[in-house]
């Protein structure tokens, strides 16, 4: 595949996952989140890895990182997204785990769930996301509530589905329940 042709399909699944991001920010009352999502991927410093180290299954960053043995275009998304737990760091403080504001707690949880939908296509099912992130939470720099809150979302997901799940209200009274 060419650098043409890989640019247009990573701006085309970049684009799709923003709109299933948006869908499920409108679903959970976050629709403002769900526009701004990830608009730092159109920036020259994400695009141009994007398209360096596309694949098509699986996030171009892990692609560079095995490559450089780091990511420029993570460094400036993490920096950029207030909706990833790494963004709310500050190892310099007593307290080096901050706890997300709801909205970008909601805006997170809308992310994990359309980037497996995107990646997997069919192959997706509503288990897939608990699985992925029972593998990788314990790696991940984030506060412990948000964790537990993290798991409780996407186990209840595991059993209920979606469109049960992904509301206002159930996102509030998660939020509510770990995080108050």
């Amino acid at each position: 595949m060419n650098t043409l042709q890989k640019a247009i399909k990573h701006f085309c699944l970049i684009t799709k996952h923003k709109w299933v991001v948006f869908k499920l920010c409108v679903k959970v009352g976050e629709p403002i989140r769900g526009i701004l999502h990830d608009l730092s991927k159109y920036s020259w410093t994400e695009f141009s890895e994007g398209v360096k180290y596309y694949s098509g299954t699986h996030s171009p960053i892990i692609e560079c990182k095995k490559h450089k043995g780091y990511s420029e275009a993570w460094l400036h998304h993490k920096g950029r997204n207030k909706h990833h737990s790494e963004y709310w760091i500050d190892k310099n403080t007593p307290q080096k785990f901050i706890i997300m504001p709801y909205k970008y707690v909601a805006e997170m949880l809308c992310d994990k769930m359309a980037a497996g939908m995107i990646y997997k296509g069919k192959e997706w099912t509503k288990e897939y996301e608990l699985r992925y992130w029972l593998e990788e939470k314990d790696k991940i720099d984030i506060n412990p509530k948000i964790r537990d809150l993290v798991t409780d979302c996407l186990t209840q997901v595991s059993k209920n589905g979606i469109d049960e799940v992904y509301t206002k209200e159930n996102f509030k009274k998660l939020y509510k329940k770990y995080c108050s």
